[in-house]
């Protein structure tokens, strides 16, 4: 916290507080208080996306539950908005004026309960360190793509595996229980039997609803799984996405797979087969023996030669092998949206738009195949609006300033062009935040009947909207 001056620290528009108020908030927490101008402030603040800047006007370091609930009371007292930062996936929108932020990455704790199958851990817990644990018991979490994102965040917008999902469904579907500080401050300890319609509402609608500082979730018996990936030269993406496509309606629910067509920098820590490569990555998790993963995709091999090949059977604790999605906050563009299909014309279509010639800027352009668990209602019900969604599609890419406009100019003519094949929702992790900026995009990627009773929800926990930095859902008039 810097020295107590007189200036005038403006928190929005209708709000002026003085500085010295802050030492309130100083003396009230355990964590770091941090104010713009502070040497720990940006990173504090600091998103995945370094094209985003959240700069609040004051950000607290939580410690504990007692410290987010105190720094929501304060919030509320004052007027201010309330933003959540995790370890990713916790999408919050740039305000600039009038937001408290809460950083939770200090909440760390991982507690497995073998006999119950079961796991504890803090708002601040990465996958990767749940994976450390749980291996030592033959136990696997429904993990995402990308162990070094939060537990919590990844778990509140659902949570999608490359292994677990098609068989187990969404990482949402399994939580036990959560501590949870709502808007009026007070710490909550929700369950399905305990709050239905909190619980309903916290798992699927991101944090519209509170901030959860712990949460209480099943883990499997798995121990290994077959996967990893094959990549082919750009130039075979018409046969190599047909044999693709062929192979996805045969698949059971234990096999996971999805494609990536990407343009890859020239960097050292890319093996040599792929650097600086136009390339399509297919990749694939198999519960099953690694004999029947392997001839899985076969019928891909026989139409092209792979440039580079890491399937192997592997230990659970591998499953971001599948993907191998970067661990680096970097600046980047991006949108996502649901397929209903992927027939033959829609893969025509798609390879008009990033195959060679087409001047896609993208680094990557993925296709993931859903369905199966995916599809079914959980036995303790929840908000998460993508089931029924047969494929997903996701498209990212980064680089220098002189190329951004460029590569939002390719987005929005890549969301055009499959519009004939788009689905009416979304994963609500992958929604960029530029896609969610209206009311009317949000209740679109929830549906009417489902918006309706979130915004229900949303005037009893939260009236006065104090957690609206995010994909935000409106309180009902």
């Amino acid at each position: 916290m810097v020295d107590n001056v007189t200036a005038d620290v403006r928190i929005n528009e209708d709000v002026v507080l003085p500085r010295a108020d802050h030492t309130e908030l100083c003396a009230a927490v355990d964590g770091p208080v941090l104010e713009p101008g502070d040497l720990a402030y940006e990173e504090e603040c600091r998103l995945f996306n370094l094209r985003r800047a959240l700069t609040p006007a004051v950000a607290v370091g939580a410690t504990s539950t007692d410290d987010v609930a105190t720094a929501v009371r304060y919030a509320n007292r004052h007027g201010m908005a309330v933003a959540v930062r995790g370890q990713g996936h916790q999408v919050v929108l740039p305000r600039h004026t009038g937001t408290l932020l809460i950083s939770t990455r200090r909440l760390r704790e991982v507690t497995v309960d073998a006999g119950r199958r079961t796991v504890l851990v803090g708002a601040g817990t990465t996958w990767s360190e749940v994976l450390a644990e749980t291996d030592r018991f033959g136990l696997a979490p429904v993990v995402g793509s990308a162990p070094h994102v939060s537990v919590v965040g990844y778990t509140l917008g659902g949570g999608l595996s490359p292994l677990l999902g098609r068989s187990l469904g969404y990482a949402a579907d399994h939580v036990r229980r959560m501590e949870v500080v709502t808007a009026d401050g007070t710490v909550r300890h929700v369950t399905h039997d305990s709050d239905p319609d909190l619980y309903w509402a916290l798992l699927g609608g991101k944090g519209n609803f509170g901030v959860v500082t712990r949460m209480e979730f099943d883990v499997f018996p798995v121990r290994r799984f077959y996967g990893g990936g094959l990549w082919f030269s750009g130039e075979h993406i018409h046969p190599v996405l047909r044999a693709w496509r062929a192979l996805v309606p045969a698949l059971g629910e234990e096999t996971t797979t999805s494609f990536s067509v990407q343009r890859l920098p020239d960097v050292a820590a890319l093996p040599e087969p792929v650097r600086g490569a136009f390339v399509v990555h297919i990749r694939l998790g198999h519960l099953g023996p690694a004999r029947e993963g392997a001839r899985l995709l076969q019928p891909l091999r026989a139409v092209a030669p792979p440039v580079h090949d890491t399937l192997a059977e592997r230990p659970f604790r591998e499953i971001g092998e599948i993907h191998l999605d970067p661990v680096h906050a970097m600046p980047f563009v991006e949108t996502s949206f649901g397929l209903r299909e992927f027939s033959d014309v829609t893969l025509e279509r798609f390879v008009e738009l990033t195959g060679p010639g087409s001047g896609c800027s993208m680094k990557s352009v993925e296709v993931r195949a859903l369905g199966g668990a995916l599809d079914r209602n959980p036995a303790r019900p929840n908000s998460v609006p993508s089931r029924g969604t047969p494929f997903m599609t996701f498209a990212v890419g980064g680089g220098p300033p002189t190329r951004i406009g460029a590569m939002q100019d390719f987005l929005r003519a890549y969301t055009r062009g499959l519009a004939p094949w788009s689905a009416p929702h979304n994963l609500i992790n992958f929604v960029s935040p530029d896609e969610a900026l209206s009311e009317a995009a949000v209740r679109d990627l929830y549906g009417g009947q489902r918006y309706a009773r979130l915004a229900a929800l949303k005037r009893v926990y939260d009236p006065a909207n104090v957690f609206n930095v995010n994909h935000n859902i409106r309180p009902a008039r």
